[in-house]
């Protein structure tokens, strides 16, 4: 067992507290709707980048390549100034939607280079130009250009020309739970000699001002008199206790408070005194030495190192974070206490510094060979590696109460004379959790569907967290008393597609091939919420009881003719493919699910019964023939029906992403499932016998029609459609991408489809790119592009295929090539693809980079890798937001899964990833 799994299990066996401390920072925190108290509801305009150096956040706060306690009452976090900016760089800066030709977007260049799940070894890496960052250039530069044109980026502005600029590594390394080493390494890339000013910053967030709705005690910060050769800053927190930061040579300590510079901000509000937020900022840039707290204590703080690095040189700076109440640093009490009295290697940053260092480094090494397949090359290891460290950098604490923020509003329903405004409906909510963010940049906020995607790569490294996360969705300070999973913080009432049951299933199944035995607790406290939230999809989003489903939004933003979360412009309603495609897939899992949970409590065998009706209903309404059904005989192909206010019907023939969703409602019946349920099996029988109508749209399935290890099926695509749709999605010249499959056919670049409405033209073309649309921000595209979470569940379902038919259905794959291939192989094809937008190619470069010779040719650039929210639908470019590792992460289980599988033994039963399904006995056979 590696070192890293033994304090997985000490956290989670023995509570040892190896999490309390990680990156747990928000790294846009201004501009969130959290953040937002405008009359509006204009939140990037009402707390913007400027404001953020001066205004103290109400609900988090965020800093660069910093770390926090989980409930991020005491933050350590990056400030640099290269001499010529005219603001410290304490946080990452970007364009909003309103600033930006493609929405918001970051403009900085930084690296989750490494991360363990404990957060024993982190690093980080940020790139700082030596000239004056160019904010001022980038925003009206930005703004000035159309949707159809490229984006602006910051290597566009010539700052990084000739290589005058510093790699900043910061590296976190635990000798203990609450003893953290911080190493930050500036490597100065240019030509001359430059000097960088780095304040690494410790500060608290402010919950003790007037203006918070619940108050603390406030904390404190100061100097004290600490180990020879170190200064040293005292945090004396009323909850968190006290720690202790040490600060390598003799530097000076800067103090002021973490509070709003209200009259800078205009603001009616009286100052906290002279020294707020934004003095270090002050004293640093604009040399006011009156800024900052002479009696060197406060509420936020930072060292002040000034190096001056040669040409291609290196400096370091060290520093500790250590709990008080622990009597030493590190593990060995021989070594050094606290007062940093030598007994034996002196002091906290003496050699042991180093080798701790190291050490966790190390470890880290180890841990990721231990579940990396030894058939994966080098290069897809090091993208496996680091989709995972930007998994786990990307976790954030997340604070909403929203009883509180809505009072503040006067907007909360239950108080007379509330006025109306942005969930407003859910002020049962307090989220105080650490949560997987999306991209703690661009989406610094949980999406209820993208979480579920996270799961996936998380559990490769932390399935305990990767559990807590599906779990946490489903609380009661989560869900919805009428049983809808909050969707995103913009609007908590949008709705996503209902995929945590999947996660779920997937879950579970991943820690029978780990851990041998079922979380039967885990199982029956997911089952009973998601059998809310199925109740609420059923209740709302079937507006007439047809089994039929709505949605709207559902996560594919741009994806149809209109936008789907507004009325349509016909009038009248859409019955939606892959609504309803999403509510076959749940019915599927809740199935599996209780026919899990059936062995531990057989209460759960009628549940087995509840969902394959509900499957079979369903899959009737969804493929009704002719006008009334979804599925397009001329085509061959799934389309939305428009139901018009006078109850007639029409298809949207969009060939999307949205029609290809119906593939995914597919579950493969193991002979031994089948036996845990008899009464189940025996009421489907029934069933069929009364109304066999039911089954002569969906798959064969049952006795007759059994496949491969008597293997059943329930698949809302039968085998005749199966090549239809097949034949499209293979196509090179429609779905097929060299680098996945697109989320909207090239058949719609010569035949865009065309809808008009009382004399208004609406069009879907094919756009690779960017979208050309301000629909959503207009900062994501599901118009051509490829998405990695989509296709994941196709080639899911593609397996599920397999395991029924194993080498009995071919296709030609590509569609055309004359080159036939089972489903398996066309699942590989379809990952190989994925994952090679992230390898070098034969040229050595990597599609994810597109042009950008920077990426591609330089050495410092060409090996970290960044994981964009999605990818160029003909050259695989990155595209949207830069570090979505949540759940374009997805990859690393794509790499680990096919590095794992063997189709002949999948058929067999065997040994087979839990990302298509377990075994009876529970953990995966050897």
């Amino acid at each position: 067992m590696t070192e890293e799994a033994k304090r997985l299990d000490a956290a989670r066996e023995d509570n040892v507290a190896w999490r309390k401390w990680g990156p747990y920072l928000s790294e846009r925190q201004w501009g969130t709707v959290r953040e937002d108290y405008s009359y509006g509801g204009d939140a990037w305009n009402f707390f913007t980048h400027d404001h953020a150096r001066s205004r103290a956040y109400r609900w988090g706060e965020d800093g660069l390549g910093g770390i926090s306690d989980d409930k991020q009452r005491l933050r350590f976090a990056l400030a640099l100034w290269n001499g010529k900016d005219s603001i410290l760089k304490e946080r990452l800066f970007g364009l909003t939607n309103s600033e930006a030709n493609h929405g918001e977007d970051v403009k900085e260049y930084y690296f989750y280079l490494d991360s363990t799940p404990t957060h024993s070894y982190m690093k980080f890496l940020y790139k700082y130009p030596q000239a004056a960052y160019p904010y001022a250039d980038l925003v009206e530069t930005n703004r000035r250009r159309s949707r159809e044109e490229m984006e602006y980026e910051l290597l566009d502005t010539g700052v990084f020309n000739e290589d005058r600029y510093f790699d900043v590594f910061v590296e976190y390394a635990k000798a203990s739970p609450e003893d953290i080493l911080i190493k930050i390494t500036v490597a100065n890339r240019g030509p001359e000699e430059a000097e960088l000013h780095v304040l690494p910053t410790l500060w608290f967030r402010n919950d003790w001002a007037p203006w918070i709705s619940r108050r603390g005690e406030k904390p404190l910060l100061k100097e004290i008199e600490g180990p020879a050769g170190a200064k040293t800053i005292a945090a004396l927190h009323p909850v968190l206790g006290g720690y202790d930061l040490y600060c390598d040579g003799d530097v000076p300590l800067l103090f002021t408070e973490n509070s709003t510079n209200h009259a800078k901000l205009h603001l009616d509000y009286p100052d906290a005194g002279p020294y707020l937020k934004d003095a270090i900022n002050n004293y640093v840039v604009e040399g006011r030495q009156d800024a900052v707290n002479p009696e060197r204590q406060g509420t936020k703080a930072a060292a002040h190192y000034r190096l001056k690095v040669g040409p291609r040189q290196s400096a370091a700076v060290r520093l500790r974070l250590v709990r008080q109440a622990s009597a030493q640093i590190g593990d060995n009490p021989a070594k050094t206490t606290v007062k940093g009295k030598a007994k034996g290697d002196a002091g906290p940053f003496g050699q042991a510094f180093d080798q701790i260092v190291q050490e966790r480094l190390g470890e880290a090494d180890e841990f990721y060979r231990a579940v990396t397949p030894p058939s994966v090359s080098p290069d897809a290891a090091n993208v496996m590696r680091q989709a995972l460290a930007g998994m786990l950098w990307s976790k954030q604490y997340y604070y909403w109460d929203g009883d509180a923020w809505l009072e503040e509003h006067n907007a909360h329903p239950l108080h007379r004379g509330s006025r109306h405004f942005r969930n407003r409906e859910w002020f049962h909510m307090i989220n105080d959790d650490i949560i997987s963010m999306p991209d703690k940049w661009e989406y610094p906020w949980y999406a209820a569907w993208d979480l579920a995607f996270h799961t996936l790569p998380l559990s490769i490294v932390d399935p305990d967290f990767a559990k807590q996360q599906m779990e946490m969705m489903l609380r009661g300070v989560y869900l919805h008393p009428s049983g809808q999973i909050p969707a995103y913080e913009w609007n908590f009432s949008d709705v996503n597609p209902p995929v945590h049951s999947w996660a779920t299933l997937f879950l579970h199944r991943t820690e029978l091939a780990l851990r041998g035995e079922a979380d039967v607790d885990f199982l029956k406290s997911a089952f009973n919420k998601l059998l809310l939230n199925f109740t609420w999809w059923v209740n709302r989003k079937d507006r007439f009881g047809k089994n039929v489903f709505e949605g709207g939004f559902l996560g594919l933003d741009n994806i149809g003719v209109f936008d789907r979360s507004a009325p349509l412009p016909t009038g009248g309603y859409l019955e939606q493919a892959d609504g309803t495609a999403w509510m076959a897939l749940f019915t599927q899992n809740m199935l599996e699910l209780s026919v899990e949970i059936v062995p531990h409590d057989r209460t759960y065998e009628g549940m087995v019964g509840k969902f394959v009706e509900h499957f079979l209903y369903i899959a009737a309404a969804m493929n009704r023939p002719g006008d009334d059904g979804m599925w397009d005989e001329e085509d061959g192909f799934y389309y939305d029906l428009l139901r018009l206010p006078d109850g007639s019907g029409t298809k949207l023939k969009v060939r999307s992403m949205v029609g290809l969703l119906p593939l995914c409602a597919t579950t493969v019946v193991e002979a031994w499932q089948r036996e845990r349920v008899p009464q189940a099996v025996a009421m489907f029988m029934e069933r069929a016998r009364q109304m066999p109508e039911l089954l002569t749209s969906v798959h064969k399935t049952g006795p007759g029609h059994l496949g491969v290890a008597d293997r059943g099926i329930f698949a809302l695509v039968n085998e005749e459609r199966l090549r239809r749709i097949l034949s499209k999605m293979l196509d090179e010249n429609e779905f097929l991408s060299p680098y996945g499959i697109r989320s909207l056919s090239k058949f719609h670049q010569q035949h865009p489809y065309v809808f008009c409405v009382d004399g208004q033209e609406y069009r879907v073309d094919y756009l690779p790119a960017e979208s050309n649309t301000g629909m959503f921000g207009g900062n994501s595209n599901w118009r051509g592009p490829v998405w990695m979470p989509v296709n994941a569940l196709i080639i899911r379902a593609l397996l599920a295929y397999y395991l029924y038919y194993g080498d009995n259905f071919t296709i030609e794959c590509p569609t055309g090539s004359g080159k036939m291939m089972n489903l398996f192989e066309v699942s590989k094809d379809i990952a190989d693809r994925l994952t090679r937008m992230f390898l070098r190619n034969a040229d050595g470069k990597r599609p994810v980079y597109g042009g950008t010779k920077k990426y591609q040719e330089d050495p410092h650039w060409r090996d970290h890798i960044l994981f964009y929210e999605y990818f160029h639908g003909d050259n695989g470019a990155g595209l949207g937001a830069s570090h979505q590792t949540g759940w374009t992460g997805v990859v690393a289980k794509l790499i680990q899964l096919f590095g794992l599988l063997d189709p002949k033994r999948m058929l067999e039963g065997g040994k087979m990833a839990a990302f298509v399904r377990g075994t009876p006995e529970g953990k995966a056979k050897p």
